[in-house]
């Protein structure tokens, strides 16, 4: 598994050197345009408008835009002090907190962290502490040239770093337009909506679930390359929805309720039987 930051976790006094890998994968397709007519990839040039003409990355600097069309320019050189303090900080674990306090809407992406020479045995103790308390730490790491703000939690048997977003990164949920308020609900409807709920809780099995569309492009594409007819998966019949939202509740928790076993049914002892017996 490649690495793509070496530093170490502080906590307290305790100092656990680590290496960060990537925990997920983008399985998404990815096209290269290409040129219709000798479908030869296309290059996309960097051009400068007022000289009209191709400009090299050796011309390019970084510009910060104050009011429209108004630029700070900032250097590389102006940069490698700030990079340089931050670089050499570890990821301190400021504070520990409940999971649960944390929003899913926070969380940006997640990161393996696994020992690094030396690091064993604190690794393993602030692994245990961590799943034995149900605590997450809450620090800083520099990636990319970027101060994140991360997580850090059990799973399994290793730790993970989960960068979060800032607060002020967070949009506000009052600038949702059409967010309707103060609808009013009748109670039948509510309890109908958690009935539903209900009958489609089920225990959380990530593996039941597959990316349906990637799968159908992949099979486009190997069937052309062999040369195989193309032919589109026909369309699943989607029943008309229902316009009530009383009828639309009910139909839905007729579909979703369990089948009724068949009851047994005891035979009857007839009077002569017992008789016999």
């Amino acid at each position: 598994m490649h690495t793509i930051w070496k530093g170490s976790i502080q906590f307290g006094l305790v100092s656990i050197p680590v290496k960060l890998h990537t925990a997920t994968d983008d399985k998404d397709i990815s096209f290269r345009s290409l040129h219709e007519e000798c479908h030869s990839p296309i290059k996309y040039v960097k051009t400068c408008p007022v000289c009209d003409r191709e400009v090299g990355n050796d011309e390019i600097v970084k510009g910060y835009e104050v009011v429209k069309g108004k630029y700070v320019i900032v250097t590389d050189e102006d940069l490698q002090p700030l990079k340089k303090a931050l670089e050499d900080q570890a990821v301190e674990i400021v504070e520990f907190i409940e999971i649960n306090e944390i929003d899913p809407i926070y969380f940006d992406k997640t990161y393996f962290l696994s020992p690094n020479e030396g690091g064993k045995k604190a690794y393993t103790l602030l692994h245990q502490a961590l799943k034995d308390s149900g605590k997450v730490g809450i620090g800083k790491i520099i990636l990319r040239s970027k101060e994140k703000l991360a997580v850090i939690r059990p799973y399994e048997k290793t730790l993970l770093m989960e960068t979060i977003h800032y607060p002020d990164e967070i949009r506000s949920a009052n600038d949702v337009p059409n967010v309707p308020e103060n609808l009013e609900l009748t109670k039948k409807e509510v309890d109908m909506a958690k009935l539903l709920i209900e009958q489609l809780t089920n225990p959380f099995e990530p593996t039941k679930y597959v990316d349906e569309y990637r799968e159908q492009l992949l099979q486009l594409i190997e069937n052309k390359k062999t040369g195989m007819e193309v032919v589109a998966p026909t369309a699943e019949r989607k029943e008309q929805p229902i316009t009530d939202l009383m009828a639309a509740l009910q139909a839905s928790i007729d579909r979703t309720k369990p089948e009724a076993k068949p009851k047994r049914t005891r035979r009857k002892t007839t009077a002569k039987a017992k008789k016999a017996t």
